[in-house]
């Protein structure tokens, strides 16, 4: 999760909110990439989740990242849990388990996110390796369970700890057991933003799918290919989902301020204190009629801290962001940015997305979303496999990146950073399916292994 903003400019009309959004229109030539990845911290010795304090914990290595970077550090009731880029817009951040991630600063290209990426992973060793920490690019912890998991101190977290059983399952697992890789485009036009918006949505589930690698719970298989996208069904629906209402008429920034405008709120932040408001609307907050605190206004700061808590399968800030996938090891984390890169970017390939999803039913759409953390390629929409669709989409991105024609230093386009997943296509099956036969054969049974082969 991005850092919490803060501008203390009071609201005063619902004008203001949409005006807030809006500012995220480029011209095409301003636009960036950006890449935010999470994956799990362990002991090297035991394989054991990562304490918040102490002299090998996520704090020492906050603190061996912030004397190595120079960056600013993001302090809460004086712990370390974060770092700022002030030059770049980098962060690293904390989720709930001590889940580190990079939000990577906003690029041109995906071989600057490949080569923002390279640079962090060997920052990142430099200082943890000598704590005895490795981190694991999956989906899900695949041995620990809940009450094993440390808790980071950000007072955000206690109060959506408390809230997240009332509304779901599954919450407590997605914020302390879950990894993603996200990637965050931007728009032209209101109706550009629509557009992408309807194709990502209704695509979101090939990416779950050429993504999955979520096959284990607490040791074990757990009977799906990425349990990671099945702990969002069932987390807290009133803030997820395929948001149906998107492919109504009438979609536009106003739209989307009017449902965030219903969905719960978890918090208000004032200083350095999170104040519990969760589960009332941030319209009632807005009319000045939160009981909790009474009489207030709420200020741009809790607008922006608002929309980072609204958890769809792709979410509009000031750009929109791509959410339906599990983290995956560093070797195809560029995949990401370069899929949804070459798919959204490239006008025609964008044209021909949308002719592949238009036509789908909201009933449709929701019935992939269902499946696909379950049977991946195998899930169908009206008598077509996601298999088949996958493939179109990969060509698709190919293509867009092809023309994009962004070339590195020795002259090779984006569109090689989709090899990982031109292999797993070739193979017919998901990350989580090749592992599944690891654990099968190889490995014995055992998920141990996957922390020496998907460690970053």
């Amino acid at each position: 999760m991005a850092r919490d903003q803060i501008d203390m400019t009071p609201l005063h009309s619902r004008d203001e909110l949409v005006a807030w959004i809006e500012a995220g229109v480029k011209p095409k030539s301003e636009f960036r990439i950006g890449t935010e990845h999470e994956k799990t911290p362990f002991t090297l010795d035991g394989h054991h989740p990562v304490p918040y304090a102490g002299p090998r914990g996520i704090q020492a290595l906050l603190n061996g990242m912030k004397l190595l970077l120079g960056w600013e550090p993001i302090m809460e009731h004086g712990n370390i849990i974060g770092l700022y880029d002030v030059t770049g817009g980098g962060a690293i951040s904390l989720e709930p388990g001590g889940q580190f991630e990079l939000s990577g600063a906003p690029v041109e290209t995906v071989h600057q996110t490949q080569s923002e990426l390279m640079a962090h992973l060997a920052q990142v060793r430099e200082i943890a390796t000598p704590l005895g920490v490795g981190f694991l690019g999956l989906g899900m912890t695949p041995s620990w369970s809940r009450e094993q998991i440390p808790v980071m101190p950000k007072g955000r977290y206690g109060i959506m700890t408390k809230y997240m059983p009332k509304v779901g399952r599954y919450g407590l697992d997605m914020m302390y057991r879950t990894c993603t890789v996200q990637t965050n485009l931007d728009f032209s036009s209101e109706a550009d933003m629509v557009k992408k918006l309807r194709v990502s949505v209704a695509l979101q589930p090939v990416a779950t799918a050429l993504f999955a690698n979520s096959p284990f719970t607490e040791g074990k298989p757990n009977g799906l290919l990425s349990f990671r996208s099945e702990i969002w069904r069932d987390t807290d629906n009133a803030r997820a989902g395929m948001i149906p209402w998107a492919f109504e008429d009438g979609m536009g920034f106003e739209r989307w301020v009017d449902y965030a405008l219903d969905v719960p709120m978890y918090f208000v932040k004032r200083g350095d204190t999170y104040i519990d408001v969760a589960g009332s609307s941030f319209r009632d907050f807005f009319d000045g009629k939160n009981a909790m605190i009474a009489g207030e206004r709420p200020t741009l700061s809790d607008w922006a801290n608002h929309l980072s808590t609204i958890f769809p399968e792709v979410r509009l800030k000031r750009y929109l962001e791509m959410r339906g996938s599990d983290g995956v090891p560093w070797g195809q984390l560029p995949s990401h940015p370069a899929f949804w890169t070459g798919l959204l970017y490239d006008d025609q390939s964008l044209e021909a997305a949308w002719d592949i999803c238009k036509r789908w039913t909201a009933h449709e759409r929701q019935a992939l979303r269902d499946d696909v953390p379950r049977m991946g390629f195998k899930a169908r929409i009206g008598d077509r496999y996601l298999f088949e669709i996958a493939k179109e989409c990969l060509k698709l991105a190919h293509a867009g990146l092809r023309r994009r024609n962004m070339v590195d230093h020795i002259g090779r386009d984006e569109s090689r950073y989709l090899d990982p997943l031109d292999q797993v296509l070739d193979s017919g099956k998901t990350p989580a399916e090749q592992m599944l036969d690891k654990f099968n054969g190889p490995w014995r049974g055992s998920v141990d292994p996957a922390y020496t082969e998907y460690c970053f």
